[in-house]
């Protein structure tokens, strides 16, 4: 009431709360939330990360024959140039490699996959035209984080070997396949069955035969085909000509024709095997229980767009249990090697869990505080806002994960306040004097009138400090970008349920108690100041402050003392920088690159003997050996091209950890204890090794990326040899490799054309006729209508008569002027009279960005130095040595960049990439954010106090908080990460609305004709509590989010922030504005 005794005009607040405090809807919306909350738990898909919406395309293009330069000018360069022209491309990453192009595009985050595909696939076919003669069609394969499978079932056993083992996998494909929302599957690893026609050059030789006579032959035999049909008597008789091979005997039966007037059958040429292709990788599985790896097969399994992995994971498992003994014998063992359906459900029960937590947390000191008719009625804020938020987490098309389900978890703790304001305030005006005679249904209505203002403001800016960070670009947005959105919802939502369900639950819950008020407190015009320790305490520090000017500026720079020696933690390197800290995951990979020209028996030797190394770890479950073959790729996988890793010389080591719960180490820290092991095997034999974990956030190319740009190839390769050298030398750099290959040995066969010529015999045929020496020539089909994969007829030398290229010398060939085997007529000419073996090198492959040539030199942090800016920072002053001249330039100096490319190619630069370039992506736009939070805050309070002055007095508390957060990040050990940097933002909005509370309630004051000193003073005493109880409240709900590794800088920053600054605004505000507005001048504003 007003002191002259009018009802003061009611705000939107009230008219909402009058609304809705007797209507028969607000129940029913009630409900309504819980029910749309809980049908948003069910349908909501669960995985354990946010998908991340990036659209690659991969654009191949063959161009036989063609050196690597070569296939650079005539295809890289003039693809790339098209490409780049498209809308929404933002980087291009080519490699030109003898004989072939491959060219990634990648969009912007966020671009829809079938335009952006549109837009490629137009833009290349309207410039078919342009196709040099010899090169191929692209072929468009676009790459979506939905191509990550969610599962692998590896088949292993110790009794069947590589063929059994795939043809079994191959049925197991077709059975879960058949599943609903089941995407691509893959097979990895087995052999397939082949027919092999094992050729003795000797005997083919002394018959008058050559390879391309057998090749014609094997396919003019192999043929049957439907000819129509014939009428007769009256019916009709389809006519069926010819017969495939039905079997190996059948096709050793083959005559090719005649020699010394007896027929010529193939087995007289050749030996023909039906059994296992020869190998091009092996896949073993073991474990730690187990002894030597056994044979395996692995199949991965992708999901559809949209689907519950969780529900097509427990899919398959069904099916796979229904095949047990059908097709799945017992001496056969099905391990699932991954399961992203079972973490996802997981990570999703455990942070439901933690949510439940987090409300009886809440639950409980709400009910210390104001009692449990009050804490009901608060309470019922808390499902109705997490249920609608549910709801607009479904509608806006995301996920139940790890991060919307932290961002609920964060708002429980802020989400409460707007609820306690208004029942706090509806209690204190039941107590008042003037309540007496009046229905609880008005003091209801009135109560949330008079807060209804200032928490709006105070909501506002809250939402103001979130929403910002919604526009953080690069990868790192999408990750982030349920928190700010969710928050900001629950915010919205708690605001709405504050002015309409509380004071309809109030007047339920409150209608009979009442609390009676002392003739003491009545006779007072305002609320009493509460007389406990801590009051008392406030009093013995806020009273010198405001009596002498001298100690109010030693208690300021003592604050400013505290801050500066909380942000000197950073510069000292007490608390690190670092993007996201490490994730706990239960699998990591170990990536193996022996030289060039290394065997696959050499390559898994190695690989089984780092699979030794690691078996020994009492955490490892168990892991896989892909040798000469990819294992399956992951979404950091997808990002580093991994699933195109294939040749004799590379190897993936898959290895899998027990659960969390069943370990204590975390998976990096066993990471980090294997990998010197693991270096030094690979030091043995020359190798590059790296352990790849499971990025916490947007996988990168590697931790550490240094781009190497110059104006040669020469210049480039000499700066990258230096740089690698740096990487090496600086400690707590590791897994250092560089994109440049070793020159593996070639011979080269160089064609006499005069020679050939003479003889008949075409380039053409010589290249086919050693192409099916060395590798084989696939001629026909066997046709087996039960097989589930192609039985190819392989044309080929055995292993023994093609070990050196001098083998090959001894081959026939003949003149390729008439298709007709007619022996003597044309007679056999040995390959060695044709051709000259010249040792040489092979070539290396060129690497551009965004079209400028480049070589990569990558590596990672461990140990000590965990963060990647640290070590950046040391490798920078080593390059800041280095003199350009010596690379080709003209400048003594190496240009370094950050954030863009060089702008041009004729002085040597260097470009950091990797974790260090998404690091400042991310500071850099939440530092913008935080800007941009820093203006709307203000402007809203501008508009609140009508005043460009109070606004600031508000605001310059809010670095305060750092004088708990980094202190506190030291104390725990922990790095300054984005989520911290988030914590920190969203704690700016209830810092200030902290400070709005202590400001509005002095300016209240004022307007009773209170004495400036006494309001100041008075603020920090009787706001304290409301604001304690925000603080606790926010500290509860952020605890549980503590044992998070990825989250726990963000609640870290909320609690001790919270803390921080309610110790030090309880004093510094009030100060403020004291010494602000005690001055002679500002007596009347």
């Amino acid at each position: 009431m007003s002191p002259s005794g009018a009802t003061p005009p009611r705000g939107f607040a009230g008219r909402l709360a009058a609304m809705f405090i007797d209507s028969r809807l607000t129940p029913l919306a009630v409900v309504a939330s819980l029910l749309l909350g809980i049908f948003a738990v069910i349908m909501l898909p669960r995985e354990e990360e946010p998908q991340i919406k990036v659209p690659m395309v991969d654009v191949l293009v063959a161009m036989p024959g063609a050196t690597a330069h070569e296939i650079e000018n005539r295809v890289t360069r003039p693809m790339e140039k098209l490409l780049w022209e498209i809308p929404g491309v933002e980087y291009l990453y080519s490699t030109s490699m003898p004989g072939s192009s491959l060219v990634v595009v990648r969009f912007k985050v966020g671009s829809d996959l079938e335009q952006s595909l549109v837009r490629l696939n137009q833009k290349l076919q309207t410039n078919y035209d342009r196709i040099p003669p010899g090169v191929s069609a692209p072929l468009v394969k676009p790459r979506t984080i939905d191509d990550v499978p969610i599962a692998a079932l590896t088949l292993h056993s110790h009794s069947l070997d590589h063929l059994t083992l795939r043809r079994l996998a191959a049925q197991l494909d077709d059975a879960v396949k058949a599943l609903p929302d089941v995407a691509e599957t893959t097979l990895i690893g087995g052999v397939r069955r082949q027919l092999r026609v094992q050729v003795d050059p000797v005997k083919l030789a002394s018959r008058g035969l050559t390879l391309d006579d057998l090749a014609a032959a094997l396919r003019a035999a192999n043929a049957r085909s439907q000819d129509g049909e014939l009428a007769t008597g009256n019916r009709e008789i389809l006519i069926e000509t010819g017969a495939y091979f039905r079997d190996a005997n059948d096709a050793a039966g083959l005559v090719l024709g005649t020699w010394q007037s007896r027929p010529i059958y193939l087995r007289d040429v050749a030996t023909v095997i039906d059994g296992p292709a020869e190998p091009t990788d092996y896949v073993l599985f073991g474990s730690r229980e187990s002894g030597d790896e056994e044979a395996a097969v692995t199949l991965t399994i992708a999901k559809r767009p949209g689907a519950n992995a969780v529900t097509v994971v427990n899919a398959v498992r069904h099916t796979v249990g229904q095949l047990r003994g059908v097709l799945l014998p017992a001496d056969v063992a099905v391990t699932f090697t991954r399961d992203y359906g079972a973490t996802a459900s997981g990570k999703s029960n455990e942070l439901l869990l933690h949510m439940g937590i987090a409300i009886f947390g809440v639950a409980l000191l709400i009910l210390l505080f104001l009692g449990w008719r009050e804490s009901l009625v608060v309470l019922l804020a808390i499902p109705v806002t997490l249920g609608l938020t549910l709801l607009v987490f479904y509608l806006y098309g995301y996920t139940l994960n790890r991060i919307t389900l932290f961002a609920l978890i964060f708002s429980i703790g802020i989400l409460v306040d707007d609820a306690i304001v208004v029942v706090e305030n509806i209690v204190r005006h039941q107590r008042l004097p003037s309540a007496r005679g009046r229905n609880l249904r008005e003091i209801a209505v009135d109560a949330v009138s008079e807060v209804g203002n200032p928490t709006v403001l105070a909501t506002w800016a809250v939402i103001a400090a979130l929403l910002p960070m919604a526009f953080v670009g690069g990868l790192m947005g999408p990750y982030m970008r349920p928190i700010p959105i969710g928050a900001s919802a629950a915010m919205l939502f708690s605001l709405v349920v504050a002015f309409t369900v509380t004071p309809w639950a109030a007047l339920r819950v409150l209608r009979r108690h009442t609390s009676s008020s002392s003739p003491a407190d009545e006779a007072k015009p305002h609320d009493p100041e509460p007389n406990d320790f801590f009051t008392r305490v406030y009093h013995r520090i806020m009273d010198p402050l405001i009596a002498s000017a001298r100690w109010r500026w030693a208690f300021l720079g003592g604050v400013v003392v505290l801050l500066v020696a909380a942000v000197s933690l950073v510069g000292i390197g007490i608390v690190q920088v670092k993007m996201l800290p490490f994730d706990n995951k239960s699998e990591f990979q170990v990536i193996l690159n022996l030289p060039e020209g290394a065997t696959l028996e050499e390559t898994t030797r190695v690989a089984r003997e780092m699979a030794a190394a690691i078996r020994s770890e009492p955490e490892v479950r168990d892991y896989q050996i892909y040798a000469g073959i990819a294992s399956p790729f992951n979404f950091n996988g997808l990002v580093r091209h991994y699933f195109q890793r294939h040749g004799a010389n590379v190897a993936d080591l898959q290895v899998n950890l027990l659960p969390k719960e069943e370990r204590r180490a975390q998976s990096h820290d066993i990471a980090v204890r294997v990998r010197p092991r693991l270096a030094a095997i690979a030091a043995k034999y020359g190798a590059a090794v790296a352990v790849a974990e499971v990025p916490p956030g947007p996988p990168v190319l590697q931790t550490l990326v240094a781009e190497i740009y110059g104006p040669t190839e020469t210049a480039r390769l000499a700066l990258a040899g230096r740089v690698k050298q740096i990487f090496e030398k600086t400690p707590g750099v590791v897994d250092i490799d560089w994109y440049v290959e070793d020159q593996q040995p070639t011979v080269h066969l160089r064609v006499d054309r005069t020679k050939a010529a003479l003889h008949g015999i075409s380039v053409d045929t010589i290249t086919r006729t050693i192409r099916t020496a060395v590798a084989g020539s696939r001629v026909d089909l066997l046709h087996q209508p039960l097989d589930r994969e192609d039985v190819d007829i392989q044309l080929e030398l055995p292993r023994e008569r093609r070990s050196r290229p001098e083998d090959l010398l001894a081959l026939q060939l003949r003149s390729d002027h008439d298709d007709i085997i007619r022996t003597g007529e044309r007679p056999l000419v040995p390959l060695g009279e044709l051709v000259t073996l010249e040792p040489t090198l092979g070539e290396r492959y060129l690497y551009r960005k965004n079209l400028r040539s480049v070589v990569y030199v990558t590596g990672d942090v461990a140990g000590k130095v965990a963060s990647p800016a640290y070590a950046l920072f040391a490798m920078n002053r080593e390059l800041a040595k280095l003199d350009g001249r010596q690379f080709g330039g003209t400048k003594p100096d190496v240009a370094l960049y950050h954030l863009n490319q060089p702008d041009s190619e004729l002085e040597p630069a260097i470009k950091w990439d990797g974790e260090w370039h998404v690091t400042l992506e991310v500071f850099r736009d939440l530092g913008l954010a935080f800007a941009a939070v820093c203006i709307l805050i203000y402007m809203l309070m501008v508009g609140w106090f009508k005043s460009y002055v109070t606004p600031f007095v508000i605001m310059v508390v809010i670095p305060l908080s750092l004088i708990g957060i980094l202190p506190a990040h030291a104390l725990m050990g922990a790095f300054f990460t984005a989520t911290s940097m988030i914590g920190f933002m969203a704690g700016a909005g209830i810092i200030v609305r902290n400070s709005i509370i202590l400001v509005d309630f002095i300016e209240l004051r004022r307007a009773d004709g209170q004495p400036l000193a006494a309001a100041v003073v008075e603020a920090g005493a009787v706001r304290f509590r409301p604001m304690l109880l925000t603080a606790l409240a926010v500290i509860v709900g952020a605890s549980v989010i503590l044992a998070d590794p990825i989250f726990q800088g963000l609640a870290l920053s909320l609690m001790a922030g919270e803390v921080a600054s309610l110790l030090i605004s309880r004093f510094t505000v009030p100060l403020l504005y004291f010494m602000v507005f005690n001055r002679p001048s500002r007596i009347s504003t």
